[in-house]
């Protein structure tokens, strides 16, 4: 399968990759850059903006603005010209401990907006995050799911009546499903989907397919890994970057699927694997779904 490099390995931690189909643009971020980006897929070219704090997943709005999970809260924010970001605090949970962030997010069927937060010290292994609810009327609710120690790979069925999450941390590396309530965005009957650790790599970004089917970023193991909703592995897809971070559905049919990366740290596997941090592209054989916009079916 050709796989396609769209930039340079310009991400440290390439995150949040979302399709904007009246712009047929990608937008994704930079978390410890505090960088949001964009890619017009007609023309190649390439925009960023730099915000006052790390944003770690981002949504639009009806408008084409954003809502986002950041280092302090969940924020709007406005993209201006010549790559300024103005930013509004909608809320912010009780952190309870220093060094928390957001992390991954999205949208429900219904335009809530999910994410998940935790500590920034990963090999102290601190298990205070948890994974709340930003509702247009209601506010934030939550936390929803606590105990977390790294919260991913959030996503929703083709109908809104299943949602999936997972910790990526290697001392958990699991995937949950629960049944869904669009209606009231109540979770239930949270079961064990996927348990990673009987596969390589650690769960990390995801996206649904139209038949169902749940893409996760094998993170650590340089795959693209597709389950059944039965949580059976059907399909395994080498990448060409050890840690590729999330995937996401896009382009004019909905069957380009892009994987943001994760740029690694030593000199070793730099030289091993050069254009990690970059954005990629591939044909799957299959369609997404489009992203709900925040509060345009509350």
């Amino acid at each position: 399968m050709k796989i396609e490099r769209l930039t340079e390995p310009i991400c440290s931690v390439g995150e949040s990759p979302v399709w904007r189909a009246g712009e047929a643009a990608l937008y994704w971020v930079d978390i410890p850059a505090r960088r949001i980006y964009r890619l017009h897929a007609e023309s190649g070219k390439t925009d960023s903006w730099t915000a006052d704090e790390m944003v770690a997943c981002i949504a639009f709005d009806a408008s084409g603005e954003l809502i986002a999970g950041m280092e302090t809260g969940i924020f709007h924010l406005n993209l201006l010209p010549d790559g300024v970001v103005t930013s509004r605090p909608l809320a912010a949970p009780m952190w309870p401990m220093a060094g928390m962030r957001f992390n991954d997010g999205r949208c429900d069927r219904q335009g809530r907006f999910w994410a998940g937060t935790m500590h920034m010290d990963m090999p102290a292994a601190h298990a205070v995050g948890a994974l709340y609810c930003y509702d247009k009327t209601q506010g934030l609710i939550g936390p929803v799911v606590d105990g977390l120690l790294t919260q991913n790979g959030l996503a929703w069925s083709p109908k809104g009546d299943r949602m999936y999450l997972s910790d990526s941390h290697p001392r958990k590396q699991l995937i949950w499903s629960f049944d869904y309530d669009g209606a009231t965005g109540i979770t239930s009957n949270r079961q064990l989907f996927v348990d990673m650790n009987q596969h390589p790599g650690r769960p990390d970004g995801a996206a649904v397919d139209v038949d169902g089917c749940y893409w996760i970023c094998a993170n650590d193991a340089g795959l693209l890994m597709r389950f059944t909703p039965e949580g059976k592995l059907d399909r395994s897809i080498s990448l060409p970057v050890k840690k590729p971070a999330m995937c996401a559905f896009g382009g004019s049919g909905l069957d380009t699927l892009y994987v943001t990366s994760i740029r690694p740290q030593s000199e070793a596997d730099l030289c091993e694997q050069p254009f990690a941090g970059a954005l990629f592209a591939l044909r799957p054989g299959t369609q997404g779904l489009i992203e709900t916009e925040f509060g345009t079916n509350a």
